[in-house]
């Protein structure tokens, strides 16, 4: 029979343990693991491939004249943002720390912005002049490109493919219509008939991102709030849009509702962060 001294101890050993496992508890949003399909596909095949084509990709703007210098008032811009963000990334994903980070921006009236695995960031300046998007909306849009990166949705979307269709090797491109790269500057890349020309992310993949790039922007000091108003204006620039059920994309509202419920969790991690 338990003593009243030895109840009381169990019941303060039992304490600690709860203590010491909400002081292990992740601040921040949940997304659960990455996906075993990844592990189908080498990760650095797929991000060499990525180099590779980023580097064409760029090759083809720069000869269109469609690819801003380094002093490019907005590309200062852009990568003093990524610059913040990217410290944050390595929790997300052990190798972001090794890759080779570029972000550049491509003369474009697309309102889109992309991340390809292995670090390689592109904005199209439509998304930046058509939206007005302040630095807040520009962490939160940058954020939301670098998660996918982060998790591998790439990857994962290669290995169901290699799961379902029996794929033996990797397809030639990782641009064009997978990352909705303006096919302007693309069109000897796309020419490759690379396989994940076809794949778009899910939905799901997109909720996910849109969760951790707001973790990141908030952990950076910027506003996770900036989400509402970046969606709001991502939906006005797109009222002809189909409606949910008929697009990879979640709607503009669904988001909105997702951001605003899962601001508990990161406005925390902005208030610790943001400049005083």
């Amino acid at each position: 029979m338990l003593t009243k001294r030895a109840f009381l101890h169990s019941c303060a050993g039992c304490a600690a343990g709860l203590f010491a496992f909400d002081a292990l508890a992740r601040d921040g949003v949940e997304v659960g693991g990455t996906s075993k399909f990844a592990k189908l596909v080498p990760a650095a095949e797929v991000e060499q491939t990525a180099l590779t084509q980023y580097g064409q990709m760029l090759k083809q703007a720069n000869d269109k004249d469609a690819l801003a210098p380094d002093d490019h008032p907005q590309v200062i811009r852009l990568r003093a943002i990524a610059n913040k963000l990217i410290p944050f990334s390595y929790e997300w994903n052990p190798r972001a720390r090794d890759w080779k980070w570029e972000v550049n921006l491509l003369g474009s009236t697309q309102i889109n912005a992309f991340c390809m695995p292995g670090g390689k960031i592109a904005f199209y300046s439509g998304i930046l002049t058509k939206l007005e998007l302040t630095d807040d909306e520009v962490a939160m849009v940058m954020g939301h490109e670098i998660a996918h990166a982060l998790r591998e949705h790439a990857r994962e979307r290669m290995g169901k493919s290699m799961a379902t269709n029996g794929l033996s090797r990797l397809g030639g491109a990782l641009i064009s219509g997978y990352f909705g790269i303006d096919s302007r500057l693309t069109d000897a890349v796309a020419q490759q008939g690379a396989q994940l020309l076809t794949l778009k992310f899910s939905r799901e993949d997109e909720s996910e991102a849109d969760l951790v790039g707001m973790e990141l922007a908030a952990r950076a000091g910027y506003n996770p709030r900036a989400g509402v108003s970046l969606w709001q204006k991502m939906s006005a620039a797109n009222k002809g849009a189909p409606p949910q059920w008929l697009s990879t994309h979640p709607s503009g509202s669904a988001r909105i509702k997702d951001i605003e419920a899962n601001l508990p969790k990161v406005n925390p991690l902005y208030e610790r962060a943001k400049p005083q």
